[in-house]
């Protein structure tokens, strides 16, 4: 078990406490007493708390948490962008209204829309990071704590790379620079990247501006997203296609809507517009549509380049 830790001055209390005020003894004759923060005013000291996924311990699993990029203490609301797309805007970036919660001692209880009732113990790892424990389950999730103002939106996205490809069906290509080689990839006008586990990809090579529901999958492939050492903003994607050499692309997220692929060899900068956005939220008869995807710990390979295109901010 371990130790919840609220440091004053120099000093530790072990546990919350729903009292508001604490006394220490600091020497025989003297008394003073000190505030204690209660663990709804840990939860809600910041706005957004970014669920850690790739450092989740145990087997088990809470499926809300699973997945959440994001979770909000709310004045007893309990809210998550379960989404990447309208994570700055949806809810005033707090997301959707999920259900309810509330604390008791160091034991925090949400009323999931969903998924029921579930009890977590929390500890307080330090001023902006928590752990929410699940006995039952023997599952641990970590979540970092943000205001709104200081949300590292860009981290968040480009560490969830992969589901972010995923909330569109078809991404379209939009923008072609006219710098650049001629290459076969040119010929390629729509992507899609399957939310199925196995990185598959579709490509087509139909007229820009043809239906979704009209365009013809010319091509099944694998696909693979990589870190580059040292570049936290930066990854590179590979599209595994038989006919002509895997040529690697530098990935870059322009807004919730828009990527950018940039070719090295060639020197071509493609821009592609996601269609048909897929929203893993409650429809508006209150079923669950996000119950087909949930987060799990992802370990990209890793590949050894220079960056040639341009770091930005994401537009959100």
């Amino acid at each position: 078990m371990k130790a919840l830790k609220l440091l004053f001055l120099s000093f530790t209390v072990l546990i919350f406490t729903t009292s508001c005020y604490t006394e220490v003894v600091v020497e025989d004759d003297y008394i003073i007493d000190e505030p204690v923060v209660t663990l709804g005013e840990v939860l809600a000291s910041y706005d957004l708390w970014y669920v850690n996924i790739h450092e989740t311990e145990g087997n088990g699993e809470v499926p809300f948490l699973q997945k959440a990029f994001t979770v909000s203490f709310n004045g007893g609301v309990f809210m998550a962008n379960n989404n990447l797309v309208g994570i700055g805007s949806t809810g005033n970036g707090l997301g959707i209204d999920v259900g309810y919660y509330g604390t008791s001692g160091t034991t925090l209880e949400v009323d999931h829309d969903i998924d029921g009732i579930w009890r977590m113990e929390v500890f307080q790892l330090n001023n902006n990071r928590i752990e929410l424990y699940h006995r039952p389950t023997d599952t641990s999730y970590f979540l970092t704590g943000y205001l709104a103002s200081n949300f590292d939106y860009d981290y968040v996205f480009y560490d969830n790379i992969h589901y972010f490809l995923q909330e569109y069906n078809v991404w379209e290509k939009t923008y072609v620079s006219e710098e650049g080689a001629l290459n076969d990839f040119d010929n390629e006008n729509f992507l899609s990247f399957l939310a199925d586990g196995n990185d598959i990809f579709l490509s087509s090579i139909d007229t820009p501006g043809t239906p979704v529901n009209n365009l013809q999958w010319d091509y099944e492939g694998v696909y693979t997203v990589y870190d580059i050492p040292g570049e936290t903003y930066l990854k590179t994607l590979t599209l595994d296609y038989d006919y002509f050499d895997n040529d690697y692309f530098e990935l870059y997220v322009i807004d919730d809507r828009t990527i950018e692929l940039y070719h090295p060899e060639s020197g071509t900068v493609y821009e592609f517009t996601g269609r048909g956005y897929i929203q893993y939220l409650k429809n508006t008869q209150g079923k669950d549509t996000s119950s087909s995807r949930k987060r799990t710990k992802i370990v990209n390979k890793t590949m050894n380049v220079t960056r040639k295109g341009e770091q930005r901010k994401i537009k959100v």
